[in-house]
């Protein structure tokens, strides 16, 4: 609460809360028109982002899978450039549908393959999907190059939240009830995250549930895209920073999740308007940069952790024997 307080203030026009309380009108315009909205929207793209890696992770069994790893931000940019093609006269909600069906079925063909490979090592998983993002972002260029769309397609390309304004943010508000759907499904998700043999056995239907949890994530995602851009890390970063001190459960960690990315998403997007002022980074630069550096030390940790718990494997057997 603290930090959206100080988000509404940080800007290229000084607001102060004295005149707004005295009813400036200049002021107030820009506070509803542009400082309102950029703050919802941003406080929508941490949460979003954050609870859709978390279920993609948990559904995949990998902690390094997420809507950049499994191809679901490529997916949905492709979806908005057919929409800018074959539909240019098409509005934002036109150009969100095409997203939508874009993201769900590069979601679902991506876990349909990784299903069908017979080792899932830790790394080679998302490392597919890296592979299979960087075949639709292929298709995607050449498609943009061939209809000359590259400079329309390049909006969606890099997060940034300098375009939102009142009236043209409005569709990420889908995150919310989304979010809420997650929630109430996060039992049956922590229970296929186990596999397909034990979901049987406790009577939940593992295909729905993997499809429903991978639809709400990639519409999560294609909401997110369709108004900010793509923005790497979030869904990779929080639900592992999370992870490491609440555990692995998703009721237990989803609302500590999407909390932590609302504060990982407004630190950044401070940051990038604070840095260069009265000039502003993008989000995606920003977040790329810390998120690299996270991610790497979230490595360290891990590797060093697990060559302990090896290492005390390994002793507790010579005790045993």
């Amino acid at each position: 609460m603290v930090l959206s307080v100080i988000s509404l203030f940080v800007g290229v026009i000084d607001i102060t809360p004295a005149a707004l309380l005295q009813g400036d009108l200049e002021q107030l315009e820009v506070f509803l028109i542009s400082r309102l909205p950029r703050l919802l929207a941003i406080l929508c793209t941490g949460v979003g982002m954050s609870v859709a890696g978390l279920i993609m992770q948990q559904l995949c069994m990998n902690k390094f899978v997420s809507p950049t790893t499994g191809a679901t931000i490529s997916s949905a940019q492709l979806g908005i450039l057919l929409a800018l093609v074959f539909w240019p006269g098409s509005t934002l909600w036109g150009r969100a549908l095409f997203a939508f069906a874009a993201a769900i079925l590069g979601t679902w063909a991506f876990v349909w393959f990784i299903q069908k490979v017979r080792f899932k090592d830790v790394v080679m998983v998302p490392l597919v999907g890296i592979m299979f993002g960087n075949v639709i972002s292929g298709v995607t260029s050449y498609i943009a190059y061939r209809y000359e769309m590259t400079q329309a397609l390049s909006t969606w390309l890099t997060g940034h939240f300098s375009m939102v304004l009142k009236g043209r943010y409005e569709i990420v508000y889908l995150v919310v009830p989304l979010v809420v759907l997650a929630f109430l499904f996060a039992n049956h998700f922590n229970i296929v995250g186990m596999g397909r043999d034990f979901s049987k056995n406790l009577g939940v239907p593992y295909n729905f549930v993997l499809f429903l949890g991978l639809t709400i994530a990639a519409m999560i995602t294609a909401s997110v895209v369709v108004v900010v851009g793509s923005i790497s890390y979030i869904g990779l970063i929080v639900p592992n920073l999370i992870a490491m001190f609440k555990g692995d459960k998703i009721r237990g960690t989803l609302v500590d999740t999407a909390l932590f990315g609302a504060v990982f998403v407004l630190v950044c997007d401070m940051i990038g308007r604070m840095a260069i002022a009265p000039y502003e980074l993008p989000i995606e630069l920003v977040v790329g940069i810390l998120g690299s550096i996270l991610f790497v030390g979230l490595l360290l940790y891990r590797l060093r952790h697990g060559r302990k718990a090896v290492r005390l494997n390994l002793f507790q057997k010579e005790a045993a024997r």
